[in-house]
């Protein structure tokens, strides 16, 4: 079927899934070959955990940034040329000679990745209409999904039987074909009265979310001292106050505070934070428990890990029924709970566990935790204006960053605990119970942030009701239904 033959809430979130893809593999990629980075580059492989860090930051300082360029030069402008910088970065980091070398390509790379991620949110947002918003959201991260699947046994695959360095590669083919797609299908959407950019908000954001993601990521870690990883945290909660007063003084803050005022947003970036944190951790610490403790290749934990990514797939095709059916609070609420479930049931793996109760464990996880993602990612534009849309997506990509980083920081900190508390050097199977039951715990109270909503919170969205001829707009006023 050719391009121009898709329906255009299905095409422009399958080009702009291009990205996401991109971002995804790399990501996945990375972690399964450090050790071999490491080795060519003559450093440690702890060291290279640097490189992971370094990305870290680079999203959370510019992702602020994005909103803004897009309505000042043009999402497809600014989405197109986010993709060749972060291809430019991947070609770098393959040509890579030293570990310097290495963590300056990847800030390069987070660079094109903090624009390149939101701002092609905020094409489907701009170029689809809200009926059509959850399917466009489940299409777009059906590709994307597929990075978590290949990632791990694609790294693994490439760095046994030919160099690490063609992992970075990869991107170049997928990055061309992205920026060919968005000039020939996507519109070039900006804003006519476009505001001065917000820079001492943007200083302030910027030291403040890079002091508090690179204080969580380096905790426990025994990459700087304790004393440190906390100044450096601390560092970034002040700056983060010192923003939060220069927000409510500001006419167009680089971070919109105001928009948590409305309330299907304030519940999907509090209580979307809240379970990305138990999520975020998964990745990281249920491969480690695999290779570590079971004895598997990562080869062989990459195949059992992919289930999560496959049942996620399964749901992208059943979301939006769901959402009909019983709306975004019995949704919200109820899953968030057996999503949080799931994660602790990683707690119950050992070595004699069969491996196909794995999988199944993590097939069905992985569904129900993408459903509360699809579901998340709506009700938190449900309410949201156009003209607000672009200062939104910037928010919630950035609470994302911070959720999915504090959740490795997080259950690395109780696995050090652990070893600590034993005395020893090594993880052993034992330590990673508490991880994970910490971080399930801490993904369920999301709930509270979900209770709070009506039980009609974005049926325009989820058409699990027609509205009503008179409706409560989200910032207290009443006008009348659509």
């Amino acid at each position: 079927m050719p391009a121009t033959a898709l329906p255009r809430h299905v095409l422009i979130p399958l080009i702009v899934a291009c990205a996401l893809f991109m971002e995804q593999v790399d990501s996945t990629v990375i972690s399964t070959s450090l050790p071999a980075i490491a080795a060519s580059l003559h450093d440690d492989p702890v060291s290279l955990k640097l490189a992971l860090t370094s990305y870290l930051l680079s999203l959370a300082v510019f992702i602020p940034a994005s909103g803004w360029a897009a309505d000042r030069f043009g999402a497809r402008t600014v989405f197109r040329s986010a993709i060749v910088i972060f291809t430019l970065g991947s070609i770098l980091c393959g040509l890579s000679t030293s570990l310097m070398d290495f963590v300056l390509y990847r800030i390069i790379q987070g660079m094109g990745g903090a624009m390149m991620v939101p701002v092609g949110r905020l094409v489907i947002l701009r170029s689809v209409p809200k009926s059509e918003l959850v399917s466009a959201l489940a299409w777009l991260t059906i590709p994307a999904l597929l990075g978590p699947v290949m990632g791990p046994p694609l790294g693994g695959f490439i760095t046994t039987y030919f160099d690490w360095r063609l992992i970075f590669f990869i991107n170049v083919p997928i990055g061309v074909l992205g920026v060919i797609l968005a000039t020939r299908f996507i519109e070039n959407v900006r804003e006519e009265d476009v505001p001065p950019l917000d820079l001492r908000g943007l200083v302030l954001s910027g030291i403040g979310l890079s002091g508090v993601v690179f204080g969580f990521a380096v905790t426990g870690q025994h990459l700087v001292p304790y004393w440190m990883a906390g100044g450096i945290t601390a560092i970034g909660v002040i700056a983060l106050v010192f923003y939060v007063r220069h927000a409510r003084h500001t006419p167009h803050a680089v971070l919109d505070l105001s928009l948590m005022r409305i309330p299907t947003f304030r519940a999907a970036v509090v209580g979307g934070s809240l379970f990305r944190i138990g999520v975020g951790a998964i990745p990281f610490a249920l491969p480690l428990m695999l290779q570590l403790t079971f004895g598997l290749s990562p080869f062989a934990s990459g195949m059992l890990t992919f289930a999560s990514s496959a049942g996620a797939l399964v749901m992208k095709t059943t979301a939006k029924p769901i959402l009909r059916r019983f709306g975004f609070w019995r949704v919200l609420v109820f899953n968030a709970v057996l999503s949080s479930a799931f994660i602790a049931a990683n707690a119950l793996f050992t070595p004699q566990t069969p491996h196909f109760a794995i999988v199944a464990v993590l097939l069905m996880g992985g569904f129900f935790r993408s459903l509360e993602f699809t579901a998340i990612n709506a009700i938190a534009y449900a309410d949201v204006s156009q003209a607000e849309m672009s200062r939104a997506t910037s928010f919630v990509s950035v609470a994302q960053q911070v959720a999915l980083s504090m959740g490795v920081a997080l259950v690395g900190m109780v696995l050090e605990t652990m070893r600590s508390v034993r005395g020893e050097t090594v993880l052993e199977l034992g330590d990673f119970t508490p991880a994970f039951l910490v971080v399930a715990v801490v993904s369920a109270l999301s709930v509270f942030s979900f209770l709070r909503l009506p039980p009609d919170a974005g049926a325009e969205v989820s058409g699990h009701r027609e509205k009503d001829s008179t409706l409560p707009d989200p910032r207290g006023e009443v006008h009348p239904g659509s």
